[in-house]
């Protein structure tokens, strides 16, 4: 089982176990650098939580995800369709000022990573800003149904120095408790520069 064939087959409990989880701290400070009314990909949607609030603060929200399943309910819990689309499947040209990418990006194979990445950037507008979340850690496989590429520091900084035209705005680890066990959360805001 791949990860989408994952979230396809738990869709309503993985819906139910995240639509209200609080990452509000990490969604204001993205916010922070997006304009006012500005364009957001929420790529790899999920239950669509994040997009509900981008749209409404007043963003236009592009809603994105591998699985037909989740694509579904998100369409429902946000009140727009939801494009059911592969990361390696995105092909936007400059269209957004910011990429919300929160813990979505975690299962893709870090061989994998840099060609993601690329088509991220591409769909961004000069002056864009990328958020991205990762598990911290080494481990890079299967685990729990689905494959996890999990970072620390150096390593993602390492991913991120690959590129030309972004400047890495801020990494920092966070904690967050899900269904009582505490997890550590990487995450990074990186503008592509003008």
């Amino acid at each position: 089982m791949d990860s989408t064939e994952y979230y396809n087959q738990y869709a309503h409990e993985y819906f139910e176990r995240t639509v209200d989880l609080d990452v509000d701290e990490n969604r204001e400070r993205f916010m922070e650098l997006i304009p006012d009314g500005g364009s957001i990909l929420d790529l790899g949607c999920g239950s669509g939580r994040d997009s509900a609030c981008f749209k409404d603060r007043g963003y236009d929200v592009t809603a994105v995800d591998g699985s037909a399943q989740m694509c579904s309910l998100a369409s429902i819990h946000i009140g727009q369709d939801v494009l059911n689309l592969k990361f390696s499947d995105i092909d936007f040209n400059e269209v957004f000022d910011g990429v919300w990418a929160c813990a979505s990006l975690l299962h893709v194979a870090s061989e994998e990573m840099p060609e993601i990445l690329h088509k991220i950037f591409k769909s961004m507008k000069p002056g864009g800003v990328l958020y991205v979340s990762y598990k911290y850690g080494d481990f890079e496989g299967l685990r729990d149904g689905r494959y996890y590429t999990d970072l620390r520091t150096r390593k993602l900084k390492e991913l991120l120095s690959e590129f030309e035209n972004i400047e890495v705005l801020d990494i920092w680890k966070s904690e967050q408790i899900i269904q009582e066990e505490e997890r550590i959360w990487l995450n990074a805001l990186v503008k592509k520069l003008e």
